[in-house]
């Protein structure tokens, strides 16, 4: 087959439009730091790169929820603590009372006081996260306290009131949280202990029932922290599940940058020595060819 100066100039374009194409690629790998900046670059690379984002995402959003866990399980901690800490008041308020030393001025002094405590406690009933009422079971749009009473308790335990369910959060594929505190018999229990409270009340049996009152709430406090404990351990795991994940997704789709440097520089050379012999090619002139 003859071998025209034409089919010789085409083919040397080619050449040169195939070499620009591989160093456009290597430039777009190192200006992004990315193997593949565009689908068709190698599909299987994108499609995996797709699964291990996804991955990354999903646990992003997991420590996301674990944030919204903590917050509920700290605003109930730290409202329980608060009601412990107007039960010791109410404490010393009825042993000083209990002496019979007082007048009934001073027991009415005491008893104007555990009515405020009373008050502060239907307050911290309604201690809300956001725009959600912590205690008030799957009724997070409702108060606990309403103002006037308590809702009555179930006297069943296998058939809750709303106040009374746990409520979820999702933090892992198959794994969920009770983030609320199951507060309805606890603050019930407590206002029912101060409505009983009179200027003619026998204080010294008030000690005994505060203190029970007391315990059960340092009860509902370790079940709070069990369940942050728990939490911690499902920090950590999701932080392995991100270091995993980031570690893939990098290795499926981030350049070695020493080698792509290196292809560069070679790709160049390569470039160079096609733009000379092209220079040779196309070099005759007509002159050349009525010789």
């Amino acid at each position: 087959m003859r071998v025209t100066q034409s089919m010789l100039s085409n083919n040397m374009l080619r050449n040169l439009t195939t070499s620009y194409n591989k160093m456009g690629k290597l430039q777009d790998q190192l200006n992004t730091g990315k193997k593949v900046n565009r689908p068709s670059d190698d599909p299987v690379v994108v499609m995996k790169g797709m699964g291990y984002r996804m991955q990354v995402d999903k646990v992003a959003q997991y420590q996301r929820n674990l944030g919204e866990v903590h917050n509920w399980l700290d605003s109930s901690d730290d409202a329980l603590d608060k009601v412990g800490s107007a039960l010791h008041r109410a404490k010393e308020l009825v042993t000083s009372a209990a002496n019979g030393t007082m007048s009934s001025s001073d027991r009415e002094k005491v008893t104007s006081e555990l009515n405020q405590l009373r008050e502060h406690i239907q307050n911290l009933a309604n201690t809300k996260v956001g725009d959600k009422y912590i205690f008030s079971g799957t009724k997070t749009s409702t108060a606990l306290y309403d103002g006037q009473s308590y809702p009555m308790p179930s006297s069943n335990s296998n058939a809750p009131t709303p106040f009374e369910k746990d409520v979820e959060i999702e933090v892992f594929d198959g794994v969920s949280l009770k983030v609320n505190t199951n507060g309805l018999a606890v603050f019930k229990e407590i206002d029912d202990l101060f409505a009983s409270f009179t200027v003619d009340s026998d204080f010294s049996k008030a000690i005994a029932d505060i203190d029970k009152r007391l315990d059960k709430v340092l009860t509902t406090r370790s079940e709070i922290g069990a369940r942050q404990n728990r939490v911690e351990m499902m920090e950590n795991r999701l932080s392995s599940q991100e270091a995993s994940a980031k570690k893939l997704m990098s290795e499926n789709e981030d350049i070695d940058y020493e080698k792509v440097i290196t292809d560069m520089i070679t790709q160049e050379s390569i470039h160079r020595a096609a733009l000379s012999v092209g220079a040779r090619i196309i070099q005759p002139s007509l002159v050349d060819f009525l010789r």
